[in-house]
């Protein structure tokens, strides 16, 4: 493809909004455009890579022994609605009316549309297992869409959906889409890891999450060298902490207020109190969807929500207003502490628990407790995980020191269960003919999110650094003086013979500065670059360079495809 006749326009600056590497790379490489918040258009060198992309994951799908099928975006809402995710799902759900006043929704997953295709074509377990996936649209309506690909509202998605009639043959299929899933980002070139994760509102018993690392990444994800054992932050557990240091002198008999003004953060009254964090108890007052709840950690710990939600049970959590905090303890925000709590339901931290004495608010303004044994002076309905793993921590499966990383989603697989199928009546007929509803598993994957990530893992100062598997072209060819004859001649040549050879080319031959070819040619980021200019037509030769190392190799004329190939065959 020639750059003349392509459509293909690269910016000088940053795009305003552009908060990420990945957004602003890809906007100034010509590669998307913003229509709206959070919505895109894949401009066409962009659909190249997406294109390569979805090649790779139809392969492997394929391969794997699913189906493509294609839904429809729109859904009607009685599916919903049977499902129960309606009313539950938020506003994220871009809801509508046809010319009827009937509502329905912009799918933002398809698990009441595939479930209702199948409930309606398979009644035996002689037709299942079954695999069905597609690569479609789908629309979430994000309250702050940012970092353009990586949380936009709409996105491309490859979902698959599979049916079975045991937790066996689901864990089979589970396992064929997690080695397939592998085998998608090793083609892509990407390094990646396969964490344990929390399976959020689409519900189930197992989900794994397959994270791209990246320094850039918006998720952190814990990991251990020694055993393999990896979950994101929101899933994560860790083994024991070491113990905080001694009690300072004795520990009294029942706990004692002690007046603390103006310090409301732990680092305050412990400095205060001359405490080190980890001996305080840090209590928290949240309002769910249908309850106020206490919860406790560690001084030097932070609460986890998701799994503080899950605990709960809650759909939506959030930290209560001072209002609120006043109602629950009847006392000042920042004073408040699990002792003499009466009529809500307090869920402390394994950690909190292995302290012996500890100090933590007296649900008075200005007022702390010192010498707070837990057991003794509170009894918490419920004892779970509920803190942030940090690194360091020792692995919860061998002991070892865990590390974090920074990663970015763009895979998650889940056991569903029967929490759709239940719901929307999908059952089969057993041996017996009694019916049962059927198992599923779900599996997504995001296209324009794997892009985008690629770019985050791949780049440098000067711009993208694409993978061979998804670089839009593989080679550039760029003319540096397309007005002399001799270079003309020569680059047409090149152009040809690479063509010819299957290799895929974008030819620079636009009426431009050479600095301004090299610039773009940088930063769009090809794997393999070669640079033909009147110098060096004159002494029979071209410039090779590959755009990971940028380092130049002058290679006789005659040779510049080959040598091209061999460059290729190398990264």
């Amino acid at each position: 493809m020639r750059w003349s006749h392509y459509f293909l326009f690269t910016l000088r600056d940053n795009p305003s909004d552009a908060e990420v590497i990945s957004h602003q790379l890809l906007a100034r490489a010509g590669m998307i455009d913003k229509l709206a918040a959070g919505i895109y258009t894949y401009l066409p060198l962009g659909w190249r890579s997406i294109d390569k992309l979805m090649r790779i994951v139809r392969d492997e799908m394929n391969a794997a022994g699913a189906v493509e099928l294609m839904m429809p975006c729109v859904q009607p809402a009685e599916l919903w609605q049977k499902s129960g995710r309606w009313q539950v799902y938020g506003k994220e759900l871009l809801r509508l009316k046809d010319r009827h006043e009937r509502d329905f929704c912009f799918g933002p997953t398809h698990e009441e549309v595939i479930t209702d295709a199948v409930r309606r074509r398979i009644t035996s377990y002689r037709q299942l297992p079954v695999n069905l996936y597609q690569i479609q649209t789908k629309f979430r309506d994000e309250i702050r869409p940012r970092f353009g690909l990586m949380r936009g509202r709409e996105f491309i998605m490859k979902d698959a959906y599979s049916f079975h009639t045991s937790a066996a043959s689901l864990d089979e299929a589970y396992r064929a889409m997690e080695r397939a899933y592998r085998r998608v980002f090793d083609r892509c070139g990407l390094r990646y890891t396969a964490v344990e994760a929390d399976t959020g509102n689409i519900g189930g018993s197992e989900s794994h999450e397959f994270m791209v690392l990246a320094a850039t990444g918006e998720d952190a994800v814990v990991s251990c060298p020694a055993c393999g054992y990896g979950a994101n932050v929101e899933k994560a557990a860790s083994g024991p902490l070491p113990p905080p240091p001694a009690w300072p002198g004795r520990v009294p008999a029942a706990p004692e207020a002690v007046l603390t003004p103006g310090t409301t953060s732990v680092a305050d009254v412990g400095e205060f109190l001359s405490l080190p964090p980890a001996r305080f108890i840090k209590t928290m007052i949240v309002e769910t969807d249908r309850e106020f709840a206490v919860a406790l950690v560690r001084g030097d710990d932070e609460l986890n929500e998701v799994k503080l939600k899950n605990v709960l049970g809650a759909v939506h959590l959030q930290l209560a207003s001072e209002a609120k905090v006043e109602q629950v303890t009847g006392g000042a925000m920042g004073f408040s502490g699990p002792v003499g709590l009466k009529g809500v339901r307090i869920v402390a931290d394994f950690e909190v628990m292995r302290l012996e004495v500890a100090a933590t608010g007296a649900n008075r303004a200005d007022h702390h407790l010192v010498g707070v044994v837990p057991g003794r002076d509170f009894t918490p309905d419920v004892v779970a995980d509920l803190r942030v793993v940090r690194g360091g921590d020792a692995c919860p499966r061998c002991g070892a020191p865990l590390e974090v990383q920074r990663g970015i989603e763009v895979g998650h697989i889940f056991k569903l269960g029967t929490k759709y199928s239940a719901a929307m009546e999908c059952c089969y007929l057993d041996e017996r003919g009694q019916t049962h509803p059927m198992i599923m598993g779900c599996y997504g994957l995001g296209i324009g999110r794997t892009m985008a990530a690629a770019v985050e893992q791949n780049h440098d100062e000067h711009g993208i650094v694409w993978p061979r598997p998804l670089a839009p072209f593989e080679v550039e060819l760029i003319a540096l003086n397309p007005d002399v004859a001799a270079v003309r001649e020569a680059a047409d040549g090149l152009y040809g013979q690479l063509q010819a050879a299957g290799v895929e080319v974008l030819f620079d031959d636009r009426d431009e500065r050479p600095g301004v070819k090299l610039n773009d040619a940088d930063l769009i980021g090809f794997p393999v670059r070669v640079v033909v200019g009147k110098k060096g037509v004159e002494q029979g030769q071209v410039e090779l360079s590959l755009r990971r190392d940028r380092i130049k190799l002058p290679v006789p004329l005659a040779e510049g495809v080959a040598r091209a190939r061999e460059a290729l065959a190398s990264v």
